[in-house]
């Protein structure tokens, strides 16, 4: 027995559904990193706070993979979810708004507000599968235009988990003047050869669904839902800690269900299908295809000499901190970072749920941002003119 999301197009932000906190700002064309355009980029975004007089007090939170700008706050109409780090932001919260501004956009490529392949294109129609590939780089580039548009010239700190914290290694080495404080959490200078053989079944399984059509399933009333919550049992497998899933779910078939030839399922199976059914609700599967290729895309080292060269160019604070029970992005890639670089923070999040750890233990993650918010920046991180 098999969970099945239900047949549509999948859960994307379109103009004139409700709002909710989002405001937008429209950056005009974006020059690509392997080249081309992307016309009239938009971004998505939310604040908390009021930004200083002299805009110095701007925190720019990176959300991973399946994220939004939603960082906080209920679900509701124009959010699908509730804010996915809870506690973290808000009056008195690690990230006070009454000291600091904080900011989070929809990531480039995205479907919750942001330009991406569920967007309109200039002949109007939805970029689907023409949607140009994007890196991790692109992604960056076009939140640089988001800070210019605030009236933003310098982060007091960037931080992010996963996908996050790979566009906030390469805010500090693609923008170093441009940010005084960068955490990095549960992820790694470059995308591992581990990392983008787990993406590559993921990514196959969606195109083979034919429901996928090239990825032009906008408005034909069926969507690769199945690919993609094959995709997310793959991934959500990874996130988590295998002594977790056992001790949790060990062998014990679902209630009512027999797995011994009878077409029942296990617990970890229900729990896997229950994950995928909500993914698909929430979700485009061409972006989690165009997010996806610009994580393996991810290496701050490209065209910079190297990773080593990179990381020792930015002149601000770095501080990292790994899961210890992740097995996607393992301990050892953290403290590779901070081996390159000389006084780089290291952190270990002591967590039993795997790379997931980074969202769940609010508590320790709280404790390293307000370690790295009383950080001395160093006198050598540069003005912005």
């Amino acid at each position: 027995m098999t969970a099945t999301p239900t047949r549509g197009a999948g859960a994307v932000w379109r103009p004139g559904d409700p709002v909710g906190d989002r405001r937008f700002v429209d950056l005009g064309d974006l020059r690509l990193e392997r080249g081309g355009v992307l016309p009239g980029v938009r971004l998505a975004y939310e604040t908390w706070g009021t930004l200083s007089p002299s805009g110095d007090n701007a925190v720019l939170v990176e959300h991973a993979l399946t994220g939004d700008s939603h960082v906080v706050g209920e679900a509701g109409p124009g959010h699908p979810t509730p804010g996915w780090w809870p506690g973290l932001v808000g009056p008195g919260a690690p990230l006070d708004t009454d000291r600091l501004f904080v900011v989070a956009a929809n990531v480039l490529g995205g479907c919750q507000g942001s330009t991406g392949p569920s967007s309109d294109a200039p002949d109007g129609r939805p970029w689907g599968g023409r949607f140009p590939f994007l890196t991790i780089r692109d992604q960056v580039a076009a939140e640089a235009a988001l800070a210019d548009a605030l009236g933003i010239r310098r982060w007091h700190l960037v931080l992010g988990g996963s996908m996050g914290g790979m566009r906030t290694l390469e805010w500090a080495t693609s923008e170093p003047e441009r940010v005084e404080r960068a955490l990095v959490l549960a992820a790694s200078a470059a995308a591992s050869a581990d990392q983008v053989a787990w993406c590559q079944p993921q990514l196959l399984a969606i195109r083979h669904d034919p429901d996928y059509q090239g990825g032009d399933y906008y408005g034909t009333g069926r969507a690769p839902l199945t690919g993609l919550g094959i995709a997310r049992r793959i991934a959500h497998t990874t996130y988590r800690h295998e002594e977790e899933l056992d001790d949790r779910f060990g062998r014990r078939p679902r209630v009512g269900e027999d797995p011994l030839g009878g077409g029942g399922r296990y617990d970890i199976e229900s729990y896997l299908d229950h994950h995928a059914t909500k993914l698909a609700r929430r979700f485009d599967a061409n972006s989690y295809l165009v997010l996806s290729e610009a994580m393996n895309s991810h290496d701050v080292g490209r065209g910079r000499g190297g990773v080593d060269a990179a990381l020792r160019a930015y002149p601000g604070v770095l501080h990292v901190a790994g899961v210890r029970t992740d097995r996607l992005y393992p301990l050892r890639l953290s403290e590779e970072i901070a081996r390159a670089r000389p006084g780089t923070g290291l952190s270990v999040i002591e967590s039993a749920h795997g790379h997931d750890g980074f969202l769940v233990e609010l508590d320790q993650v709280g404790r390293v941002v307000q370690e790295v918010l009383s950080a001395t920046v160093p006198s050598r991180c540069g003005t912005v003119g």
